[in-house]
């Protein structure tokens, strides 16, 4: 009998098997596709990479900004695949050598008792199940994906799998050539990433959101500053959007990205009672389900969707079934990245907010315009903005859109998570000419 096992092997179930095996337990990861789950295989990575590759040419464009002159540049949309699957072979293949020493089995899982799980035809035992199954893209009744949304992942041939007209992220992915016109439905995160991604690689980008602006959850300023870059950049925004009278017929392809659904189809948690809220599974502030040696963690539990998060959570679960010292997983200080161009992060306390509970706060804002590191390399669309509480000057939240913004932002996750002051951190030195010094220009307005 296992001390635990973990179904899904993605960024929750992964670092939760690491946890386990600290702890000397005898624990198994089952997963009926490859390991890294979406993160590893159709999310962060691949997105990162492909955004990678393309800040590369999108500097090369602008080479004679810096003395620089580079003729006939092109995209070879191939390599880029290439290096794309290479990276995710990589980390898979250091995936698994962590996870030495705990069982992988390569199968679908179905939950037959709160100890038993049918996989590969047989019946394993565990003392305690974790269930991080992940998400899947959601696709809308009237624009049903017509590619392949189902992807089967080689890490040694690659993938090469073009959808037809409508498609998911996934697909998104795996195209073979740059769609002439694409139409981005969903201005989240992950719309906002792609519409950048392509713009750059020389799509006519169209990004379609319902709401009154891109990115609704992040802070207003931010919203109204990268619609403003995406139009500077040649990308169509249309806010307000009715998916229903949008001429699909204009576009090559069209991208739908308009949310993501829990993976728990077939796991049988019907039969064993255990409770979902809106479809995803219930749990604890200690990250248990309805039935008492049955947790869950990461996307499949609906909180925030974020892989960094779902590490968090898997790791909490592990220490909550095993440990003795039970901890309520209500860390809420996450920074929240988006791989734009300029990028955007955000961390804390949104202003909005704040405003809505009665805060009192102080509002500092820095315009990357100011920085010279900015003027160095020739970014300077952006700004750093820092909410304080007003009573106790302490940090509470902030938010920044522009140059190396995901970077930027651990600084400032450290300084609320400390609960350090405006006057604390500005009193600290920071190295000129660097991006991190913006963040101490803030402090100073």
């Amino acid at each position: 009998m296992y001390d635990l096992a973990i179904i899904g092997a993605g960024w929750a179930g992964f670092n939760a098997a690491l946890r386990a095996k600290e702890l000397g337990l005898a624990v198994c990861l089952i997963d009926s596709n490859q390991i890294g789950g979406t993160c590893l295989n159709y999310g962060c990575i691949p997105t990162k990479t492909l955004i990678a590759c393309a800040k590369v040419f999108s500097l090369a464009k602008r080479s004679s900004n810096f003395g620089i002159e580079l003729d006939n540049l092109r995209v070879n949309l191939a390599a880029i695949q290439e290096k794309k699957d290479k990276v995710i072979r990589q980390l898979a293949q250091g995936m698994q050598s962590r996870l030495s020493g705990a069982d992988f089995i390569k199968s679908p899982a179905k939950i037959i008792s709160t100890r038993e799980i049918k996989v590969d035809g047989r019946i394993i035992n565990a003392k305690f199940i974790l269930i991080a199954t992940g998400s899947r893209p959601i696709q809308l009744p009237e624009l049903k994906f017509d590619g392949s949304t189902s992807l089967t992942i080689n890490p040694e041939q690659g993938r090469r799998i073009d959808g037809k007209k409508i498609i998911s992220s996934d697909e998104a992915l795996a195209l073979s050539e740059i769609p002439q016109s694409l139409l981005v439905i969903g201005g989240g995160v992950i719309g906002c990433e792609f519409a950048s991604l392509f713009s750059i690689l020389g799509a006519e980008v169209t990004i379609a959101e319902k709401m009154p602006l891109l990115l609704p959850a992040e802070d207003k300023d931010v919203a109204r500053k990268i619609e403003v870059i995406f139009k500077k950049k040649g990308i169509k925004v249309v806010t307000g959007a009715n998916v229903s009278i949008l001429e699909l017929e204009n576009y090559s392809k069209v991208l739908v990205c308009v949310g993501r659904a829990p993976n728990i189809k077939g796991l049988g948690l019907e039969d064993l009672g255990i409770q979902l809220k809106n479809n995803w599974i219930a749990v604890d502030d200690y990250l248990k389900s309805s039935q008492d040696n049955i947790y869950a963690a990461g996307d499949c539990t609906g909180k925030l969707m974020l892989a960094h998060y779902a590490a968090y959570q898997g790791v909490m679960a592990v220490q909550n079934m095993f440990s003795g010292n039970r901890q309520k997983a209500d860390n809420l200080v996450v920074p929240a990245c988006i791989f734009t161009e300029p990028q955007i992060a955000s961390v804390g306390v949104k202003e909005k907010d704040a405003l809505a509970c009665g805060c009192q706060i102080n509002v500092r804002k820095f315009d990357f315009r100011a920085s010279a590191m900015a003027q160095i390399i020739d970014e300077t669309e952006g700004f750093v903005k820092i909410i304080s509480n007003q009573e106790t000057g302490q940090i509470i939240g902030a938010s920044i859109v522009g140059p190396q913004a995901t970077e930027l932002i651990a600084v400032l996750a450290v300084a609320i998570s400390g609960q350090l002051t405006v006057s604390e951190v500005g009193a600290m030195i920071f190295a000129h000419p660097t991006f991190s010094e913006s963040l101490h220009e803030t402090l100073k307005n």
